[in-house]
């Protein structure tokens, strides 16, 4: 096996086992570089001593048996138009592997399509699969900017681009606390679900990147579903990773600090 353009490939070292990711939609959900969100998991992966195969999921193409991990991204409203069918043809198979214990990472078109439903901005609407407790309407306005979390993960940094407005439903836990930018809708301070071991966000950038505690989290939950052995970390070098989101949280926190004083 080896290694191919989205990360996957043998382990780096004496192999712990194989985990087998799912990108959904890489054609039509897939922009502002979430493809980044495949890469550094089986990259993250293979240097933590798995060996990793990527399958990508398109429109009328048979899910593919075995997934350990899936993961979707953001796209246009004519995307999301596009995979609708498909959506609904696999959701209950996504629906049932969410119950199960399957990790996954659903980025801003895919977090509202795995939500109850989602009105577009021109009224059209688009029944989601239910398995995040949210609901999603389009607005004019977009939503664009760095974001601050606060999470179980420590502090979470992004970029978001979005013009739907997401509403939690009473009870349904957020992927975090905005401390800094817009999050769900602007309003509530929440980013984000996260349902069984389903994550939902608005955040680009991509996330993964440069947030490795919330990458390692979600490469625990595979390991925990693919094998019988419990997660064995590698000592990986993320020295990059935390100076670059340290400094981006410095330089928001100081902005969210301006901002404050600007409204006293």
């Amino acid at each position: 096996m080896s290694t191919d353009t989205r990360g996957g490939g043998p382990a780096e070292g004496p192999s712990k086992g194989q985990i087998t990711l799912v990108h959904l939609y890489p054609r039509e959900m897939s922009i502002y570089g979430d493809l980044g969100n495949t890469r550094a998991l089986a990259t993250r992966m293979r240097r933590h001593g798995y060996d990793v195969q990527v399958h990508d999921h398109h429109p009328g193409a048979d899910f593919p048996a075995g997934a350990h991990i899936v993961v979707g991204g953001g796209g246009q409203d004519s995307g999301q138009a596009r995979v609708k069918e498909d959506l609904e043809r696999i959701g209950s198979m996504l629906r049932a592997l969410a119950q199960d214990g399957v990790p996954m990472l659903m980025v801003c078109g895919m977090y509202q399509l795995f939500g109850h439903d989602f009105v577009t901005v021109d009224g059209k609407h688009l029944p989601g699969l239910g398995i995040l407790d949210v609901t999603t309407k389009g607005n004019d306005k977009r939503m664009i900017g760095p974001v601050l979390l606060r999470t179980v993960h420590g502090e979470v940094v992004g970029y978001e681009n979005h013009s739907g407005s997401t509403v939690l439903a009473t009870g349904q836990p957020p992927l975090g606390i905005v401390a800094y930018g817009n999050g769900n809708n602007g309003k509530d301070g929440t980013e984000g679900a996260i349902a069984h071991r389903v994550h939902g966000t608005y955040l680009h950038g991509p996330i993964l990147p440069a947030n490795p505690a919330l990458a390692d989290a979600l490469i625990g939950f595979a390991v925990d579903r693919a094998l019988t052995t419990p997660f064995e970390p590698a000592e990986l070098d993320d020295t990059y990773a935390d100076q670059a989101r340290k400094a981006q949280v410095r330089r928001l926190m100081r902005a969210a600090s301006r901002k404050a004083r600007g409204r006293r």
